[in-house]
């Protein structure tokens, strides 16, 4: 898979998550995976593949309330079966690359929406995803912080070799991913 962020503009949420579902069931044409169509595998074989090579970032954060940011960073790696030690670390080690390595042990009421996506973004890296699929990530945030978020995401990429899809109505933000694509009557078309 190569590594890029691709954008669509201008989604309703509704949309955005009809977008992510597509990996799963599209109502037309093919979805390859390296090169295998994914859209005939089971539930089972699905799941699996989102639980070791994709992950997800919300606009509202799903932050759990009662976990500090570490705990709710260590989620991926509990789910993909890794020992406590071993998702500890690496949410620490995720936490630090987002720059929160001093916000472990607060929890999400504690911390800003900017910090609260840091945590998600964090979350979302411990599950170490090729693939990372982003709902309006910036969508609750101050400009300024939206633009740490973004050139958070670049470096992301060029780091982790990551691939991004990003649903977003901030075309100013938009301008800066190697491509993007408006959905206009269920297809998708280039933008701009």
């Amino acid at each position: 898979m190569r590594t890029s962020h691709s954008v669509s503009i201008g989604l309703a949420s509704s949309e955005a998550a009809t977008g992510n579902q597509l990996m799963a069931s599209p109502s037309a044409g093919h979805v390859l995976w390296d090169g295998a169509d994914v859209s005939g595998w089971s539930d089972a074989a699905l799941a699996r593949l989102r639980r070791t090579h994709v992950s997800f970032i919300f606009q509202f954060y799903n932050l759990l309330g009662e976990m500090t940011a570490l705990e709710n960073a260590m989620l991926p790696a509990l789910i993909q079966r890794a020992g406590i030690p071993e998702a500890r670390e690496r949410a620490a080690a995720a936490l630090q690359e987002v720059g929160l390595a001093d916000r472990q042990s607060h929890r999400p009421g504690e911390l800003s929406g900017g910090e609260q996506q840091r945590v998600a973004i964090a979350r979302a890296l411990v599950g170490r995803p090729r693939l990372i699929l982003a709902d309006e990530p910036t969508g609750n945030l101050d400009p300024k912080t939206s633009e740490v978020i973004w050139d958070l995401f670049l470096r992301l990429q060029a780091e982790h070799h990551l691939a991004f899809v990003i649903a977003t109505h901030n075309h100013e933000l938009a301008r800066k991913a190697d491509r993007g694509y408006r959905l206009v009557d269920g297809r998708a078309v280039p933008w701009p």
